[in-house]
C-alpha cells in the first residue's frame, strides 16, 4: 500500500506523511521532478560513475546522464523508475539492500533529499553503501540543519482514507553526521551549505 500511495503522489495525487503522534505533513512529491536550488552543488561533485539511491522520478540521475556522467538510479517504486527512463535516465527497480549492479565499483553514491533516512538506520545504510562504492569512493549526503535533532521516526503514508504500513525513517543532523559516518565506515566528512540545504561528502 505504501508503494501505491507514493506512486499516486508522483502522479499528482494529494498524499501525507503521518507520524505516530498523529501529526501529518504534506508529501511534496512534485518538487522532486524539477531541479532544486542546491542540486548543482551535488552534481558537480559527481566526477565518476554515480549511483543515485532512492532516486525517485530521477531528476539527479537524468541531470548526470545529460552531463555525460554515467549514473544509475535505483528506487523501489515502479512509477518512479518508469519516469526516470522516460526522461532519458537509467534506473532500476531495486532496494539498496538487494543486489545492485556495479557493486564495489561506483565512484560516488548519492543520498539526496534526506535519503540517509532510508530504513531508519543510517549506520546500517552507510555500511551497505560502503560495499557499493569503490575504495576511495565518496557518498554525497543531504542532512538536516544543526538546529534539528537527529532521530528515528515511525511514519506511514496517507492518501484520503488509505493508509500504508508503518516504516522507519531517520533524520540525521549535520551536527551528528561525522559520528554516523564513522560508524558506517566513512572516517572523513566535509560539510557545506548551498541554498539553505546542508550537505556532506563522506569518504
Amino acid at each position: 500500500m505504501m508503494g501505491q500511495i507514493y506512486a499516486d503522489a508522483l502522479a499528482g495525487a494529494a498524499a501525507e506523511i503521518e507520524y505516530v503522534d498523529g501529526t501529518r505533513v504534506v508529501l511534496e512529491a512534485a518538487r522532486w521532478f524539477e531541479p532544486i536550488e542546491g542540486d548543482e552543488s551535488l552534481l558537480r561533485r559527481c566526477a565518476g560513475p554515480t549511483l543515485d539511491i532512492g532516486s525517485g522520478p530521477g531528476r539527479l540521475t537524468v541531470a548526470l546522464n545529460r552531463r555525460g556522467v554515467r549514473a544509475l538510479g535505483i528506487d523501489i517504486t515502479p512509477r518512479a523508475v518508469a519516469h526516470t527512463r522516460r526522461a532519458g535516465g537509467f534506473a532500476l527497480l531495486r532496494d539498496v539492500f538487494d543486489e545492485v549492479p556495479g557493486s564495489g565499483r561506483w565512484a560516488t553514491a548519492l543520498l539526496a533529499d534526506g535519503n540517509i533516512g532510508i530504513g531508519g538506520n543510517p549506520e546500517l545504510l552507510l555500511r551497505r553503501v560502503r560495499q557499493l562504492v569503490r575504495p576511495g569512493g565518496t557518498v554525497l549526503v543531504e542532512v538536516a540543519p544543526p538546529e534539528v535533532r537527529s532521530r528515528v521516526d515511525r511514519v506511514r503514508l496517507h492518501r484520503g482514507a488509505l493508509a500504508g504500513d508503518w516504516f522507519g525513517w531517520a533524520v540525521v543532523s549535520v551536527t551528528d553526521i561525522r559520528r554516523v559516518a564513522r560508524a558506517g565506515g566513512f572516517p572523513a566528512v566535509d560539510c557545506w551549505t548551498s541554498h539553505g540545504r546542508w550537505l556532506a561528502c563522506l569518504s
